[in-house]
C-alpha cells in the first residue's frame, strides 16, 4: 500500500474497532454521522479538486496510488471519510465520558477569538487562494454558530477540536513532509501565508476546524430530538 493509504488505515482502525463501546455506542450515530460526512465530502472534494487543478497543491506520485478521480488520488477521497469519522469519534467519546462544564462558559469567547483570527487573516492574506477559501468557510460557520444557531454542543465541539488537533497534526505532519524526504502533499508557497507548524501550513488548523464543525453541525441537527 502507499504511505498515504497506510496513514488512513492507521487512522480508522482504532475508532472503528471502538465504535461498539457500550457507553459511547458510536455505531448508533452512523445514520446522522454519514449524512454529515457526505455533506463534508461534497464541499471539500469540489474544493480539493479545484485546488489540485489550479496547482494550489499537488500529490507526490511516489506516495499515492495512480488511480485518480476528479484529479484526486483514491487516498485523498478516503481522507474525507476517515478523518471526519475519527475526529467525530473523539467528540462522541468526550460527550460520553467527560463534562463540558469547563468549556461552556468559554464558547462565546472562543468563537469570537477564532472569528477574529479569520477576519485578520482575510484582511492581510486575501490574495492567497488556500488562505482565502479556508478562512472564509470557517468564518461563515463560526458566525452562524455565534449569532444564529447558538447551539448547546459548542462546548463539546471546542473540547474535541483541541484534543483532535493532536492526531490531526501528527497525520498532517507526515503528509506535509515531516517524516519523508519529499512531502506527500505539496503546497504552493504563493497560495498560503507561509507560517508553518513544523511542515504544516498554519491554515490547516482552521481547515481542521471546518472539517470537524461542519459534519458535527449536520449530525447534531439530525440527532436533535
Amino acid at each position: 500500500m502507499s504511505l498515504y493509504a497506510w496513514l488512513m488505515l492507521a487512522s480508522i482502525v482504532g475508532p472503528l474497532a471502538l465504535s461498539f463501546d457500550k457507553k459511547v455506542a458510536f455505531y448508533k450515530w452512523w445514520p446522522s454521522l454519514f449524512a454529515g460526512i457526505a455533506a463534508n465530502m461534497f464541499l471539500f472534494i469540489l474544493w480539493d479538486s479545484w485546488f489540485t487543478q489550479q496547482n494550489v497543491w499537488a500529490f507526490n506520485e511516489s506516495y499515492v496510488w495512480p488511480i485518480r478521480w476528479l484529479s484526486l488520488p483514491l487516498e485523498e477521497w478516503s481522507f474525507f471519510i476517515i478523518v471526519p469519522y475519527a475526529s467525530i469519534f473523539i467528540y462522541a467519546c468526550l460527550k460520553a465520558y467527560f463534562s463540558d462544564v469547563w468549556w461552556r462558559p468559554k464558547v462565546y469567547y472562543l468563537n469570537l477569538f477564532f472569528i477574529g483570527l479569520c477576519v485578520l487573516g482575510l484582511a492581510f492574506y486575501a490574495n492567497r487562494t488556500y488562505t482565502f477559501v479556508n478562512l472564509s468557510i470557517a468564518l461563515i460557520l463560526l458566525l452562524l454558530h455565534q449569532f444564529r444557531f447558538k447551539t448547546q454542543y459548542m462546548g463539546y465541539f471546542w473540547f474535541a477540536y483541541f484534543v483532535h488537533l493532536i492526531p490531526f497534526l501528527i497525520i498532517n505532519g507526515i503528509l506535509t513532509g515531516a517524516a519523508t524526504p519529499n512531502p506527500v502533499v505539496w503546497y504552493n508557497p504563493n497560495e498560503i501565508i507561509g507560517f508553518r507548524i513544523t511542515t504544516i501550513p498554519i491554515e490547516d488548523t482552521i481547515y481542521a476546524l471546518t472539517c470537524l464543525l461542519l459534519p458535527i453541525s449536520i449530525l447534531e441537527a439530525i440527532r436533535k430530538p
